[in-house]
């Protein structure tokens, strides 16, 4: 929105309360330094967010340009990405702070939710089709989570974003990255950042040799436990499925939302179904 001094803003309005961790934590990183993150604005008499009947609202700066999901990120910015999450990893997080977030368990209600949606999919006119074709997939992928959490070799927890996709960067052309969405970051390690980076599924342009070769110029040595890797981006897939699945079976939702939900749906399932699929 534009204000008539001039200055422009991103209001969020979110039904409910924002999480603690998402009102806090972004402040808490620019006064480490990290000039990358989109933090809500203090309000005059103290605290960021305002409420507005059943919803609550965060103010934010606006920046130009749009998310890198489409056009990807150059060069520069796959260097400065890499740097950014270094130096986010590298940051002890204040009492508070770590009192905020939530930790990762490894437990994932994704499972479940899909074997009950996945009944209601079966039986429904809207999805009766998908899901005799992927249903199957779909159960082995949530076994698949279950076998890699199984597997998990406890490591070191460090703040992640925790949905640091490139529709989650903004920038405008080859100009400094603006980080977004602090809604549901955690103390995991720093494989639940990093899946979005080696994994091919976030974003038109994925890493490649050349864009792992600048991201490691910025991020410094890192060798990724490919473990985690893969249990994050199955659990990922996993979460995503359950959540279009809700959006498409919702009584409320829009037919334009059941479409692209379904579009989404139909994606990951149709890479999960292929038999070259590697977790």
């Amino acid at each position: 929105m534009d204000t008539t001094d001039g200055e422009r803003y991103f209001l969020k309005m979110r039904r409910g309360e924002f999480t603690r961790s998402a009102v806090l934590l972004p402040g808490f990183l620019r006064a480490q330094g990290l000039r990358q993150v989109v933090a809500p604005i203090d309000l005059p008499d103290g605290g960021a967010g305002r409420g507005f009947g059943n919803y609550r609202l965060l103010l934010y700066p606006f920046h130009d340009g749009g998310s890198l999901w489409g056009r990807g990120l150059t060069d520069r910015q796959w260097i400065e990405y890499g740097e950014f999450l270094g130096r986010l990893h590298a940051v002890t997080p204040s009492a508070d702070i770590a009192a905020a977030l939530a930790v990762e368990t490894y437990r994932s209600s994704a499972g479940e939710r899909l074997r009950i949606l996945g009944r209601q999919a079966a039986a429904s006119e809207a999805l009766g089709g998908f899901w005799d074709r992927y249903g199957a997939a779909l159960h082995r992928l949530s076994a698949t989570v279950d076998e890699l959490a199984a597997r998990v070799t406890p490591a070191r927890h460090v703040i992640c974003h925790a949905d640091i996709h490139p529709g989650n960067l903004i920038a405008d052309g080859d100009g400094p990255l603006h980080v977004v969405d602090w809604d549901a970051p955690i103390l995991a390690p720093p494989e639940r950042d990093l899946m979005f980076v080696y994994s091919q599924d976030f974003g038109d342009h994925p890493i490649n040799a050349h864009r792992a070769e600048l991201f490691g110029r910025g991020y410094g040595p890192l060798e990724p436990d490919h473990t985690l890797l893969s249990y994050y981006r199955s659990e990922r897939h996993l979460d995503d499925v359950t959540a279009f699945l809700r959006g498409i079976l919702s009584s409320e939702a829009s037919s334009e939302s059941r479409a692209n939900d379904l579009h989404w749906l139909t994606r990951i399932a149709e890479s999960v179904a292929d038999p070259g699929y590697a977790a």
